[in-house]
């Protein structure tokens, strides 16, 4: 008997992985939780039923997430990490010796220990000393920060259920004032492909550009999530991403990456004209 798990990316288009087992269930107080082993692309998890990760292309979301930003401020000392839960975004954070201090927010106490047991590809960097490990809500630990951080970034999940709250005005708001002068935030920014998608991205870009004076988004391309093209957002209050972009100040750190290096920095702010019209239309 054959094992498929299938996610609906729309009510007309679907997305399925042929896995060879179930490793683990369960229901945390927000939301359903479940891990996976496939053939095709490893191990991946889950939330309330929509793919998060897999172990074969996470690499792609985490370095873009954190390496572009980076490389635009080498000199990062202090971050906040909302959501995260499964250590990615940590893990690409604690290879900078640069950074002094991270706090990480997340709303799921029981996805970090579930992400610990069956992802440690991702989940292997959450005893680094420079951590320091919140259980609660992001919305309301950042309303009590001011001029604290060179770097947020927001990795959340989709704009509904406990993720919802991280996509409004409010929110950015008390971002742009946790952060230094030279502060930065980055953000899952979904996908436009879908039309039913359409409407999250053109609200999380208006309210992004209402808050900070620098708002971009950029792409990358990951096979497991919706349409395999997703964007991200970045936004400053003083620094461009192509004008500040410290190139050969990252390279001299002799990082290695699978996915992200100074070409595609540049290239990937060069977005699609179908993306710029849906952009354009809240700008």
């Amino acid at each position: 008997m054959e094992l498929w798990f299938t996610e609906n990316h729309t009510k007309d288009a679907k997305f399925s992985i042929k896995i060879k087992e179930q490793l683990y269930t369960g229901k945390s107080y927000y939301q359903q939780i479940d891990i996976f082993d496939s053939y095709e692309f490893g191990r991946f998890l889950t939330l309330d039923g929509y793919i998060m990760l897999t172990e074969k292309d996470e690499y792609i979301y985490h370095e873009m997430m954190v390496h572009v930003p980076m490389a635009c401020n080498p000199e990062i000392k202090s971050v906040l990490v909302i959501g995260a839960g499964d250590g990615g975004t940590i893990r690409e954070l604690c290879r900078y010796n640069s950074i002094k201090h991270i706090d990480m927010i997340e709303i799921d106490d029981q996805v970090v220990e579930v992400c610990k047991k069956y992802l440690p590809q991702t989940a292997c960097k959450f005893d680094d000393p420079r951590l320091h490990l919140y259980f609660e809500d992001g919305l309301k630990f950042v309303r009590k920060k001011e001029n604290e951080y060179d770097l947020i970034i927001v990795d959340s999940t989709d704009p509904f259920g406990p993720g919802e709250g991280l996509f409004t005005k409010e929110f950015y708001g008390n971002c742009y004032r946790a952060l230094t002068d030279k502060g930065i935030l980055t953000n899952q920014h979904e996908s436009t492909y879908y039309d039913s998608y359409v409407d999250m991205v053109k609200r999380t870009h208006k309210r992004l550009g209402s808050v900070f004076p620098v708002s971009m988004v950029y792409q990358a391309h990951i096979p497991t999530y919706p349409s395999g093209h997703w964007l991200f957002g970045f936004a400053s209050k003083n620094l461009h991403p192509l004008y500040d972009f410290q190139e050969e100040k990252w390279k001299s750190l002799g990082l290695k990456t699978k996915y992200y290096n100074t070409d595609l920095h540049r290239g990937c702010f060069a977005i699609p004209n179908n993306v710029k019209e849906i952009l354009k239309s809240e700008d």
